[in-house]
């Protein structure tokens, strides 16, 4: 390996309190470029079908690519993955944080974690040294302390990650976070880590990044970092990052309201883009590398949490904001921040609350069930649940297993409403009216995330109530480069997504950074492969598969919105039925979503075969 990747993997077994470094197969890392793609490539080779996620035996995986952390737009992201407690299926998220860039340069690709530490633990990896030291001092610290703590003791430019109180009682939706509101692995992966009795990684690496040119690298990124600020969004990204996404999907009918009943929402300038700018915002964040940050830090005006700051986008705004009906930006903060402090995920968090909402305005669950009365917009009563949720007290308990578990046991046709798919709640975009982002969340390789395919935008800007086998394709397509190119490559996506910045300028680098000539077909190729490797993982998992897991909830084709300029839409069955069908095709999938024979061959995963076909009859 000439550079990109560090050639080298960490294997960490906290049971027996030992560590080894192996060598990284030069075919894999060709293959699966890194990240997402070794991370699936892992859980397939390694864990034994039918896992309990919360035992030892699951693995925790912290994967690098070989774009992360060289001197690129937006290089600082890492891949959290294992088998998640909250579907069953595989999981993963990224998070933009300095350990990413430290682990690269402890020299290593990836970081396995087996086992389970007898007593809560912190692992420390310097360079060669790696230690599994005792962390009983932090465990039930909030995440904003924990943080501090280890900064305090390890030097600031150590990058860290850590859970909260949440992912150490196990919360189903508990994320692994860094930095004070940096979070990712929205499947559990935080619940996981708490599994093993592990608070906290701290990596701190010296080694230079190994680079095939270093020259053209640094000459490349010097002319991306210029582009990027020419671009002519540039100014007001920076001013409003993804908030102005509020306004955006609130003209186009999208913004989720009312437990994602309506895409409209009347107080949607009070928690918008421009709100937060001229009144609540005090800072922004981002992530190694980034010259365009994401993380806006806004302050809390009133309330319990008065004066305290807390690091928004639109999904945390959309979900415990309009979707709870809450027009006060103070409270949609304060569960914001509530959230990050315990370590769970603001988007699971923002959809079991409005579940809950929508369960007792129906008359399913009472008061006197939930332990308060719930209504829209009460913004005293969400942080109250909220607090009951990520502590496992009471009513909180059963929402703290998720939507999808919480309507079985509430039953009486709730189901309808519990707004997932495959057991992950569904991020900020209502779909009533938009066939091809619904599709999107159907097919996400981890539950309806919109981080592999943000096709809503490809919708408004070409026309909206398209059902084609091309919009099908378009789709794929836009999986491929979001969730197989930067979730495994590993990179942020945002550059691309919001100013423009050119797609053509990642093949250079990572030529550059690994001296191999990548098209984007190639590209395109091992997303395919990506992509069909986590399906056949879903597959093994579940011992088969039906349309109906890739299908999304029965509200949107049942219950039209009602107000707004789209009132009225819903959407069709027999039309998504269509555009399944056409997205299976492309892929190469059987009617049932399950890959084929020959594209496992295609794919250069022949090896899958025999494991996938103890569990399921595989057609040619």
């Amino acid at each position: 390996m000439r550079g990109g990747w560090t050639g080298k993997l960490l294997r960490v077994d906290l049971s027996k309190g030992k560590s080894v470094v192996q060598d990284l197969d030069p075919k894999v890392a060709v293959d699966f470029l890194g990240g997402r793609g070794f991370a699936v490539k892992t859980l397939w080779d390694e864990l034994p079908r039918g896992t309990d996620p919360l035992s030892p035996e699951n693995l925790l995986i912290l994967a690098t690519g070989p774009l992360t952390g060289i001197s690129m737009p937006s290089s600082g992201k890492l891949v959290v993955a294992a088998k998640s407690p909250l579907t069953g299926g595989y999981g993963d998220g990224n998070i933009g944080t300095r350990a990413s860039v430290q682990l690269k340069k402890a020299g290593y690709d990836a970081v396995i974690i087996s086992g389970k530490a007898e007593k809560p633990s912190i692992l420390s990896i310097e360079n060669d040294k790696v230690e599994i030291k005792d962390g009983r001092d932090l465990w039930g610290l909030d995440t904003y302390k924990a943080q501090e703590e280890l900064e305090r003791q390890y030097g600031k430019n150590s990058g860290i990650l850590v859970i909260g109180p949440s992912g150490e009682k196990l919360v189903k939706f508990a994320v692994i976070t860094s930095e004070k509101g940096r979070a990712g692995g929205r499947p559990g992966i935080g619940a996981v880590m708490g599994s093993k009795n592990l608070k906290a990684v701290v990596i701190r690496g010296s080694k230079e990044i190994p680079l095939a040119d270093p020259k053209e690298v640094a000459k490349l990124g010097a002319e991306s970092f210029k582009d990027i600020k020419s671009k002519d969004n540039y100014d007001f990204w920076v001013r409003q990052g993804t908030m102005a996404t509020v306004e955006w999907a609130n003209a186009n009918a999208a913004l989720p309201t009312y437990n994602m009943s309506e895409g409209v929402f009347d107080g949607y300038d009070k928690v918008g883009g421009n709100a937060m700018e001229k009144i609540y915002k005090i800072g922004q964040k981002g992530c190694p590398n980034c010259n365009m940050p994401c993380g806006n830090i806004n302050e809390i005006k009133e309330g319990p949490y008065k004066g305290r700051d807390t690091e928004v986008d639109y999904e945390n705004i959309a979900m415990l904001g309009p979707n709870l009906g809450i027009d006060n930006m103070n409270w949609a903060l304060t569960l914001n921040l509530i959230a990050d402090e315990a370590g769970v995920d603001t988007i699971s968090l923002g959809s079991v609350l409005a579940f809950a909402t929508e369960a007792m305005k129906r008359g399913l669950i009472s008061e006197g069930d939930a332990g308060l009365k719930l209504d829209w917009g009460n913004g005293q009563a969400y942080v109250e649940l909220a607090k009951k949720i990520v502590n496992k007290e009471g009513f909180g308990s059963i929402l703290a297993e998720g939507v999808a578990y919480a309507s079985q046991k509430i039953g009486k046709g709730s189901e309808k409403f519990a707004m997932h798919v495959k057991g992950l709640e569904i991020s900020a975009y209502d779909c009533h009216a938009y066939i091809g982002m619904a599709l999107a969340y159907g097919t996400s390789p981890i539950g309806a995330h919109h981080k592999d395919a943000w096709f809503i935008s490809y919708e408004i800007r070409e026309g909206r109530g398209v059902v084609s086998e091309e919009r099908a394709k378009k789709l794929i397509w836009m999986q491929n480069v979001r969730g197989g190119f930067f979730e495994s490559a590993a990179a942020c996506r945002l550059p691309w997504v919001e100013v423009g910045y050119d797609l053509e300028w990642y093949p250079k680098f990572l030529k550059a950074a690994t001296g191999l000539d990548y098209s984007w077909d190639d590209l395109q190729i091992i997303a395919n492969r990506i992509y069909t490797l986590m399906r056949a993982f879903w597959v093994r998992e579940k011992g088969g598969w039906s349309r109906s897991l890739d299908t999304p909830p029965a509200k949107w084709f049942e219950e039209p919105q009602t107000k707004g300029p789209l009132a009225g839409s819903k959407l069709n069955r027999d039309d998504y039925e269509k555009m399944l069908t056409w997205y299976y095709e492309n892929r190469g999938w059987d009617q049932n979503g399950i890959p084929r024979k020959s594209t496992l061959r295609r794919l250069g995963l022949d090896w899958v075969i025999p494991e996938l076909e103890r569990v399921v009859s595989l057609n040619e």
